[in-house]
């Protein structure tokens, strides 16, 4: 039997874990005090499955707080095979209305709620001011603090208004950082005034949005503190609880992230995080059992030890417990489908791009270049040769890297299709030699379009690698639009408390 004070910590461990069933000791952790858990990739074989696996972790506990990462765009949980239904962030900031965002999240809140899930953790909210950054890119709504504030707060009202939590993240602000902090710890080199003219905008607006959570960011602000956002008092609790206001859950990013873990160990970090006003922990899949028992371990003997106060552990597990009870599941009646809605195609469309672009009128060799892919994104389906191929007929589609791409035929219209091709030297002087070749291809950008390709060459870019900006980007290639999609997962589906 645990004690009370190993049930506050383990309500404050949110644990990942292994495979499409609920495991024996996750069942276990949870009627000992877990209150909330975290999917992942391997978690994921379609929807239905996903819907056995959340109802089976309800089975344990109602209440539990299931969280993942379904951003849209690049970012998905729930379409790895095919891509995302719903745009990304940046092609919701280049369509320019707050009202298609709210209902795009509207979609995706939908969708989640209806598989049983009710905390996403979205959305980003970063200001993507460096080219560079090599996390955040098209996850972010785009360079403008003001922009950013308004998607991001029509975002968290159009999700949270079917039952499930937003998280707006990451805090205080990863746009201007060029280290990822899933290999290492980024270091933030403006003042504080400049900083905050430009970072903080987007979350103030989400909290005046009703935001429920707020997720950390591992990164070091040398204006505030010496140690990493997550593990510094003076971020989260003189910045985003007294000056900002914020009073719902503070979840870490996960600690497993080279940028806290290879400094403090895990179990350092999450005793600093929650000393410094984190009250949920975010945790990998790796070592799952093992792991979670060690933090709940370790979390018991920093109160004994006084390095964490009862009082700020049990704050902490009382928010977790809020949150909870604030968004307890409910049934959806919205669709799991998959297929894109009328405002998420919309926003796709209006988000494109292009310069010096003809419509194909004969069947393209279409040479998809790989790209290393952010721990975040993980092994997502990207790239549009299959929808290409499927609107016309007797397309060529090569998926390759850099290293291996095909002689391209002279007598057959030539497709270049990248992503973030401004970050990969590499891969950009083999694009250049391309078009050099081929002066007559056409180049797709499908992540952050800061590449600038030669005077004249045709370009299309679609601001993000989702399925449906695939489509939209289809529709211009060819010149042909589908027709419109009815889904029920928009803004009217109705969702019933039960």
């Amino acid at each position: 039997m645990n004690t009370d004070l190993e049930r506050r910590a383990d309500a404050t461990v949110f644990p990942g874990f292994s495979g499409t069933a609920v495991p024996d000791w996750l069942r276990r952790r949870i009627a000992e005090g877990v209150r909330g858990v975290v999917l992942y990739h391997d978690n994921m074989a379609g929807p239905e499955a996903l819907a056995r696996l959340t109802a089976g972790l309800r089975a344990e506990r109602a209440d539990l707080l299931i969280a993942l990462d379904e951003e849209g765009g690049d970012v998905t949980r729930l379409h790895l095979a095919e891509g995302s239904p719903w745009p990304g962030n940046l092609a919701l900031g280049a369509a320019g209305d707050p009202e298609l965002t709210r209902e795009v999240a509207h979609s995706i809140g939908t969708t989640l709620a209806g598989l049983g899930v009710n905390v996403d953790l979205a959305p980003v909210v970063d200001v993507n001011t460096a080219a560079g950054n090599p996390v955040i890119g098209t996850r972010s709504f785009g360079a403008e603090p003001e922009s950013v504030a308004a998607h991001g707060a029509a975002y968290v009202r159009g999700l949270q208004a079917t039952g499930v939590a937003g998280c707006a993240k990451h805090f205080p602000g990863h746009g201007s950082t060029v280290v990822d902090s899933h290999h290492d710890l980024p270091v933030v080199a403006e003042d504080r005034e400049a900083f905050e003219a430009v970072a903080l905008p987007p979350f103030r607006a989400a909290i005046e949005a009703g935001v429920a959570a707020v997720m950390t960011a591992h990164i070091r602000l040398p204006a505030y503190d010496d140690v990493p956002a997550t593990i510094s008092r003076a971020v989260l609790t003189g910045l985003l609880r007294e000056q900002l206001g914020f009073d719902g859950l503070v979840i870490t990013d996960s600690l497993e992230m080279h940028a806290v873990c290879d400094r403090y160990g895990i179990a350092g970090t999450a005793v600093r995080a929650l000393a410094a006003g984190a009250d949920a922990l975010c945790v990998g899949t790796h070592r799952g059992e093992a792991r979670a028992r060690m933090l709940r371990e370790e979390i018991t003997a920093a109160v004994r030890r006084g390095e964490l106060t009862e009082e700020r552990l049990t704050q902490a597990a009382r928010r977790v417990e809020v949150l909870a009870e604030r968004f307890a599941p409910g049934r959806s009646s919205g669709s799991i489908d998959g297929a894109p809605d009328r405002s998420s195609l919309t926003a796709a469309r209006r988000a494109l791009t292009s310069a010096d672009l003809v419509p194909l009128t004969a069947p393209p060799l279409v040479i998809e270049l790989h790209d290393e892919p952010t721990p975040a994104i993980g092994a997502t389906a990207w790239g549009l040769g299959a929808l290409l191929a499927d609107r016309l007929s007797g397309t060529t589609v090569v998926h390759t890297d850099a290293d291996a791409v095909p002689p391209p035929d002279p007598n057959r219209p030539l497709l270049l299709v990248v992503r973030d091709l401004h970050r990969r030297p590499r891969t950009a002087a083999v694009v250049a030699d391309l078009l050099a070749a081929r002066p007559d291809a056409v180049l797709v950008e499908m992540g952050l379009p800061r590449y600038r390709p030669p005077q004249g060459t045709a370009f299309l870019a679609t601001r993000g690698a989702s399925r449906v900006s695939a489509l939209a980007a289809v529709e211009v290639l060819t010149g042909r639009r589908g027709p419109a999609p009815v889904s029920t997962a928009g803004p009217a589906a109705r969702r019933e408390r039960g």
